[in-house]
């Protein structure tokens, strides 16, 4: 005999035994603990399992927590924790290099921090709308929707993917072998399924236990094996490379009595190199390419021929017309014909000021020089240089993967130009050198990193640091990197198939969903 749907007051009941127990505060500070300790996964602790550990946790507390309103609330605290963390450089930033109060720039920190943690708790509240009272299409609808809530913030107002968790893998963790097969956001679903599964495994009762556990060997066993798989393979001899590392303070750069000191740095570190290709860091010439001292270009480009190969600057870029245009650019010198990449990813209030009202003003309180750059087209080719074809990438520019992509399977290798300087002695310089290994594993290419004051390095096709300067150092790193060809699956198809794979997560929840709300009312 069918004894029907259970009625509202059974269903509460159950919500209520199921629920997470405390006051909703002491939920809230748990969660954003939680957050806060996910951020040592990355760079420069590397500690890979703990977003596992994390992210299981906080999926757990959201099989417990009875409402979407609630688990909106949960979500917002892990996320808070969890930037105001991992992105509290954004304070250095403002204040001690744009001259932003204290006060202001405790409170523009603070907002930023809140606007990302909107992502999260947007994540949760789906999550827990979809898959309330049941934790295993909870714990399919919590990856789908988190990856699609990271997937958002990469492009939202030009788009912030820092500390994206599957930046967490790279290079060692296991799940970092979906890298070159779905991309850092392939490697996020992974990692965000994994924890799910985890929750699911501690469970009340153990018939779920051991089918979580069969889907973790599943979902680990490929990634494993990727790992070991050569996506590309190696084009051409050797090259031999020099980076350059010039250590100039920001408080110093933009000076004009500084740049006769940063030109004389940049030149000996050049003339001390025998490499075939030189790099020199984003805006190493501080002044515009018409302004810069005549014959120094000359000097580097004779020392570059002079070597068999070709030198690759930062410079800012003067194009002149009826409205003279500027570009953050990096152009070549030496044995090549003279080529140019011009920045096309700007860094709101760091290359240009958007009219973002509210935001705008708190932001023009800061003094930033060469804050008004013009965009460069969103596809351009690699520079041929040192018999290489060379992806140009600068600044953050190498945290969009989709957009590194645009420039393969025709570049050899890549290269990203940064001045990291803005963000003081913080993780954030490693934290981008973890994202500039993960597109290296993505693409399956090396990727030489030429900075200002770190981190310098060279990384291979598996995101492995191979030579790397100190922080905070005038030096230079010398070693050989090698061309590669070929295509990833990540490089041939982008986000697509995780975007696919997650809105089919959702549909098939959601659909789930609706059919036992409607049994219900029977």
């Amino acid at each position: 005999m069918n004894a029907g749907p259970p009625s509202p007051s059974l269903r509460r009941a159950s919500l209520q035994r199921t629920s997470l127990g405390g006051t909703p505060w002491l939920r809230a500070g748990i969660a954003a603990l939680l957050g806060a300790c996910t951020v040592f996964s990355f760079a420069p602790f590397y500690l890979w399992p703990l977003p596992l550990l994390m992210l299981g946790s906080f999926a757990w507390m959201l099989q417990r927590t009875p409402t979407p309103r609630a688990c909106f609330a949960l979500g917002y605290a892990f996320g808070f924790g969890w930037f105001v963390t991992g992105v509290s450089w954004v304070f250095v930033s403002m204040h001690r290099y744009g001259g932003m109060s204290v006060p202001l720039a405790m409170f523009a920190t603070g907002f930023f921090c809140a606007y990302l943690a909107l992502f999260p708790a947007v994540a949760a509240w789906l999550a827990g709308r979809l898959g309330a009272g049941a934790a295993g299409r909870l714990l399919v609808a919590f990856p789908a929707a988190w990856v699609l809530g990271e997937w958002v913030r990469g492009w939202m107002f030009t788009g912030f993917p820092w500390l994206i968790v599957g930046y967490a893998q790279s290079p060692a963790g296991p799940l970092s072998g979906y890298a070159p097969l779905f991309g850092v956001y392939g490697v996020s679903l992974a990692t965000a399924l994994s924890a799910g599964l985890l929750a699911l495994a501690v469970n009340r009762g153990h018939a779920r236990t051991w089918p979580a556990l069969a889907g973790l060997l599943a979902l680990w066993l490929p990634a494993l094996a990727s790992q070991h798989w050569q996506w590309t393979h190696a084009a051409g001899e050797p090259v031999s490379v020099t980076l350059a590392q010039g250590n100039i303070d920001q408080d110093l750069k933009w000076r004009p009595e500084q740049l006769r000191d940063t030109l004389q740095t940049y030149l000996e570190l050049t003339h001390a190199s025998s490499s075939r290709l030189i790099l020199l860091p984003e805006t190493a010439v501080p002044v515009l390419d018409v302004d810069v001292p005549p014959g120094y270009f000359e000097l580097l480009a004779k020392h570059a021929r002079a070597n068999g190969g070709d030198l690759l600057v930062g410079v800012p870029e003067y194009v002149a017309g009826t409205a003279p245009r500027y570009y953050n650019s990096v152009i070549s010198l030496g044995s090549a014909p003279t080529q140019s990449y011009r920045k096309h990813h700007l860094v709101p209030f760091g290359d240009y000021f958007p009219d973002w009202a509210f935001i705008t003003w708190i932001m023009q309180r800061m003094n930033i020089p060469m804050s008004s750059f013009s965009r460069g087209h969103a596809v351009q080719q690699p520079l041929a240089v040192a018999g290489q074809q060379v992806a140009v990438n600068i600044c953050y520019e190498d945290a969009f993967g989709e957009e590194i992509i645009r420039q393969l399977p025709r570049a050899t290798m890549l290269a990203n130009f940064t001045n990291d300087a803005w963000w003081g002695d913080s993780w954030a310089s490693e934290q981008h050198l973890q994202m500039a290994q993960t597109r290296a594993q993505e693409t399956g290419r090396w990727m030489l990193r030429a900075t200002n004051t770190g981190v310098t390095a060279m990384i291979d096709e598996r995101g492995r640091v191979r030579a790397a300067a100190p922080e905070f150092e005038t030096t230079a790193v010398h070693g050989s990197a090698r061309g590669f060809a070929g295509a990833t699956p990540y490089v041939r198809w982008g986000n697509w198939p995780v975007l696919a794979l997650a809105c089919a997560m959702l549909a098939a929840v959601s659909r789930r969903t609706r059919e036992l709300h409607l049994q219900s009312r029977k």
